[in-house]
């Protein structure tokens, strides 16, 4: 019998584009929402590029690329010698109805039982023993190594390509700012971070990122770390449940244990974090993901995956944190829409950085909020540091203004991409319990299987005696799972910390070693 879906055909009627801006970006945002609404059903039948071309007007190019960035996000898939046609998504996450723009105005859909709209009004434990040795003992549990300090050195993980950055621009942007600074700018500054910055910030996530946020949804924090404490600090209350991936950034996770979360470790598979896993946690309400490129496997979630993930947060009324930590690092078409770009409940947590696409010790990075909940976390911040350093922030906004931040970001993606090339061109292969290299689509850094622990430990040994750095996948499970010893075991590798040539001597001397 027939698929009657397979005769649904386009109708490209009520596309209207704006001639003065990009094309292909227009178009495949007004393609996406049609699939996202529901106006476009899957295994509807797209147009030939040329033939949406010439009905809109426009290049064929622009067709292609947006074809390719809906193909490359799972809106879309091809058949071969049929055409093109909208993928085949879940109907039970699929809205059924238009989805709203508007989000929660308030504190009643998930923030901890009894929080104020002002954070200073909060009543004050007095008992200082028991908050002490709580604390204490939940930061002994949890507690991790020390992030790894001194010069970078291959294949340190996490470390963008900084020996790149225009330090000369910054040091004229930076001392141009103190040389004559606005006095009004050297008082307290306001807790949710500088006006300027954030509306740069919004408008670059809308450009680049499909992002529909305003500035006043943005507050800037002292890295990325410092948006998880904080999303920990007024989300979880002591014994709530949180999902997190597993493995995972584990430093996530040791933020949601100090306030008093019982972390569920939740399997990562080829499409994300396991949603049906998930659905059975009955105490869980808040979920931290890396859709875009999950730390450590570098798994992308997919668009299927990213919608039950968000039908979840509605269900429950639960809260998503999207680590989105390295997104701008993909090497075949333009980064992938973040999950916040598809969230229409106000339930998605976006947590951004410059530390990997300027220097880790920048300490610069920031929160997307849903507007009900951006006073808590402003004023809430304002209890822990006041506010960001002044100038760091200025500085920030006229590199960004200035045209400079885009232009880094095209240089830095090139780079990793032939650091990445030079790293996959050189690997030692047929070692023993090591399996192959995967192909990497994205991000900073790339996993390779190992046989067992045991192994995983040798190599590594190994590699630290002629000075290469890797990290073992195993660190990155949560202690408790239940997956297997053997099964967690892995190498993985930054690829972009230093240049060609430190990777071809590191490569060098691993062969020798292994």
């Amino acid at each position: 019998m027939s698929n009657p879906s397979l005769s649904l055909s386009f109708n490209p009627a009520g596309i209207e584009l704006d001639r003065r801006q990009g094309l292909s970006r227009q178009l495949y945002q007004a393609l996406r929402v049609r699939v996202l609404d529901g106006r476009l059903a899957s295994g509807t039948r797209l147009p030939a590029s040329r033939d949406l071309a010439a009905a809109l007007s426009i290049s064929r190019n622009s067709v292609v690329r947006a074809y390719d960035q809906l193909y490359a996000e799972g809106f879309i898939e091809g058949r071969v010698g049929d055409g093109t046609y909208v993928a085949q998504l879940p109907p039970t996450v699929l809205p059924t109805k238009k989805l709203s723009t508007k989000v929660s105005t308030g504190f009643s859909t998930g923030l901890p039982t009894g929080l104020s709209t002002n954070w200073l009004d909060l009543p004050v434990v007095t008992s200082s023993k028991v908050i002490h040795r709580g604390a204490l003992e939940r930061v002994e549990k949890h507690h991790l190594a020390r992030p790894p300090s001194g010069p970078p050195r291959a294949f340190r993980v996490g470390v963008p390509a900084f020996d790149l950055f225009p330090f000369e621009v910054w040091a004229k942007l930076n001392a141009a700012f103190w040389r004559k600074p606005d006095l009004q700018q050297l008082c307290y500054g306001a807790p949710e971070g500088d006006e300027r910055l954030r509306g740069l910030i919004a408008a670059y996530l809308r450009s680049s990122r499909g992002m529909q946020c305003s500035a006043e949804q943005i507050v800037i924090t002292s890295g990325a770390q410092q948006g998880i404490s904080l999303c920990a600090q007024l989300l979880v209350e002591p014994g709530d449940g949180v999902a997190v991936e597993n493995p995972g950034y584990r430093a996530a996770g040791h933020a949601f244990a100090v306030a008093g979360a019982r972390l569920h470790g939740v399997s990562v598979d080829s499409d994300g974090i396991d949603c049906a896993e998930l659905a059975e946690l009955s105490d869980c309400r808040l979920a931290y993901v890396t859709p875009s490129h999950q730390y450590p496997t570098g798994v992308i979630m997919s668009l299927a995956r990213r919608l039950e993930l968000l039908a979840w947060a509605e269900r429950t009324d639960g809260w998503i944190i999207e680590d989105d930590y390295d997104g701008e690092y993909r090497y075949s078409g333009a980064p992938l829409a973040p999950l916040a770009a598809l969230d229409r409940q106000g339930r998605v947590l976006y947590v951004g950085t410059f530390g990997k696409v300027a220097f880790p010790a920048l300490r610069l990075g920031y929160l997307v909020l849903p507007m009900g909940l951006v006073e808590a976390f402003a004023q809430r911040r304002a209890v822990d540091v006041r506010h960001s350093e002044v100038g760091t922030q200025a500085v920030m906004a006229e590199f960004m203004a200035a045209g400079h931040f885009q232009r880094h970001i095209r240089r830095m993606r090139r780079a990793a991409l032939s650091r990445r090339n030079t790293l996959l061109a050189g690997w030692p292969v047929d070692i023993p319990g090591v399996g192959s290299l995967p192909n990497v689509a994205a991000g900073l850094h790339l996993t390779v299987a190992v046989d067992t622990q045991a192994r995983e430990r040798e190599l590594i040994e190994a590699a630290a005696s002629v000075d290469v750095e890797i990290n073992g996948l195993s660190s990155y499970w949560l202690p408790e799972s239940s997956i297997p010893l053997d099964q967690r075991a892995g190498l993985v590798l930054g690829f972009a910390a230093v240049p060609e040539e430190a990777i071809r001597a590191a490569l060098g001397r691993l062969k020798k070693v292994w």
